[in-house]
């Protein structure tokens, strides 16, 4: 596996732990649609929560979030808009941001989570 999937992988391991720590109940992790996936679905009382995890090993390029710009929101919205209709669901959904910043091996990572980001 190459680095960078890794570390994706790592941050994203990283992000499930967090969430189930807060209460959240993890359905799906790595949901893919074609080329489109989805990080996480998760549940958060009522909602279904769809996050997006960005990791980074530090912000030399900026905040991780940033890397969630017009192409990566349509390709969410396209791939949450199918999962909602082919599991047929009719609640309250939501769209969060969990961003890592750190490596495995370095000191206790940062975790942000940006909740409600607006998709539509």
């Amino acid at each position: 596996m190459a680095a960078h999937n890794e570390m994706g992988k790592w941050g994203e391991d990283l992000a499930a732990a967090y969430l189930r720590h807060k209460g959240y109940v993890i359905v799906e992790r790595d949901w893919k649609l074609g080329h489109r996936d989805i990080d996480i679905v998760a549940l958060d009382e009522d909602a279904v929560v769809f996050v997006e995890v960005k990791t980074r090993r530090n912000r030399i390029f900026g905040e991780p979030e940033g890397a969630v710009d017009y192409r990566k929101l349509n390709n969410l919205r396209q791939a949450v808009n199918y999962y909602v209709k082919s599991k047929h669901l009719n609640c309250e959904i939501r769209f969060d941001v969990l961003t890592v910043i750190g490596t495995p091996d370095g000191d206790e990572p940062e975790i942000r989570h940006i909740k409600d980001i607006l998709m539509y």
